[in-house]
């Protein structure tokens, strides 16, 4: 077993940032540590050209597993870091190719020197080494333009860093970079990937579901939770904002004609989310529309519920079909937890004929009929947020069960 002392973070798209780079690295640094969090040994070191997370013994089999889902990070390298000696560079190189080649592979030493001072230059270091390595194994064939493992040494300043693996992160933005929205999350299959993009672009966001008790269950409740636990991996922590809905469906349903229940309900929804956007400081608002998916996702049925914002709607799933919106919840994980049958309050008092082409003088006029403000402040003041950390459980085992046997 290869005991690496550290591992190298490479910024990827970070590089074009110019003069917010240092911003933007901060972020991910910020991102990285609490994701890391429950490793208290390590240190993070980020600097202009890559990160360095010094491992102090830290498995890096569970370091890597973490790497993987935060955005921000292009490539990474578990390395080990040795003294600036011929002697070492060569011993080290032995090791870890002793520990990682197999036969039928090739492989190449690629040297990088950012301190020129040292005694030897690059192809210097590649030939010795190489020879090194030919001298004392077997079966080893070198290939310049498509090894199979590339032992990689750089020469720094501070020591030398030997590594031959190059592990591909999810690219995309820091989380917090492009500001902070909120995510309208149901507990169904698009949401949580709209989450995903979003996050993937840099936005922080915050979770707003809503649930309407005695019609929705605390099952459905935890298990948006627990799917905002698993996208707290792709940024550390969500903060989930559930807010009670209840008496504005039961108003609506009383009052307003069937065919505009839900388009009614959804220009609700939209004044709430971003009534706490702009209490919890954000920009924008995202959700997990499809368009045409459904009856309220039509073009004309948004017109009808984005008159009520003049505030950014932004649907990063919405050209999407549903077989590329499930292949990705696959993806990312979520999709078993989605279809798991626990109803929302989107399906509760749902009209068997929804309007899907509802006017939009006909929406003001059915919402005018209503209490709105009165509807609004309640339910504002019956909010409840709570911070969800990666891969948080809120459904027990017998709730699992259950829904497995729906």
């Amino acid at each position: 077993m290869v005991k690496y002392t550290e591992v190298m973070i490479r910024y990827g798209e970070l590089s074009t940032k110019g003069k917010n780079r240092k911003d933007f690295i901060g972020r991910l640094a910020g991102n990285v540590t609490r994701v890391l969090n429950d490793f208290p040994e390590i240190e993070i070191h980020p600097r202009h050209d890559r990160m360095h997370i010094v491992l102090n013994d830290a498995p890096f089999e569970e370091i890597d597993k973490r790497l993987k889902k935060v955005f921000g990070i292009q490539t990474y390298s578990p390395a080990i870091k040795v003294p600036k000696t011929l002697e070492d560079i060569e011993k080290t190189s032995l090791e870890l190719m002793q520990a990682t080649f197999k036969d039928g592979m090739t492989f190449k030493v690629n040297t990088k020197r950012s301190d020129h001072q040292f005694e030897y230059d690059t192809n210097q270091i590649n030939n010795m080494v190489g020879d090194y390595l030919f001298d004392r194994m077997d079966n080893l064939k070198a290939e310049m333009k498509h090894p199979d493992l590339v032992l990689r040494i750089e020469v720094r300043q501070d020591a030398v860093y030997i590594s031959n693996q190059l592990l591909h992160g999810i690219g995309g933005m820091p989380v917090g970079t492009a500001g902070k929205a909120v995510m309208m999350l149901s507990g169904g299959i698009d949401s949580p990937v709209a989450s995903y993009l979003a996050m993937k672009r840099g936005v922080e966001i915050e979770m707003v579901h809503f649930f309407s008790p005695p019609y929705t269950t605390e099952k459905a409740l935890a298990k948006a939770k627990e799917l905002t636990g698993i996208l707290a991996n792709f940024c550390g922590k969500i903060n989930f904002i559930a807010v009670p809905f209840a008496e504005i469906q039961e108003t609506i349903k009383e009052k307003i004609p069937e065919g505009y229940l839900m388009t009614v309900q959804r220009r609700f929804m939209l004044q709430l989310a971003d009534r706490i956007r702009e209490q919890r400081g954000g920009l924008a608002i995202f959700n997990g529309e499809s368009v045409g998916q459904v009856a309220s996702q039509t073009l004309e049925s948004m017109v009808a519920i984005n008159d009520v914002t003049t505030t950014p709607v932004i649907r990063p799933v919405a050209t999407m079909d549903k077989t590329e919106i499930i292949e990705r919840a696959e993806e990312i994980g979520t999709f078993d937890l989605s279809i798991q049958p626990f109803e929302d309050c989107c399906t509760i008092f749902a009209p068997p004929r929804p309007k899907t082409k509802p006017k939009l003088d006909k929406a003001r006029e059915y919402e005018d009929r209503l209490d709105a403000e009165g509807l609004i402040e309640r339910a504002m003041a019956g909010i409840n947020i709570t911070p969800i950390y990666p891969n948080q459980t809120f459904l027990d085992d017998k709730a699992q069960e259950d829904a497995d046997l729906l």
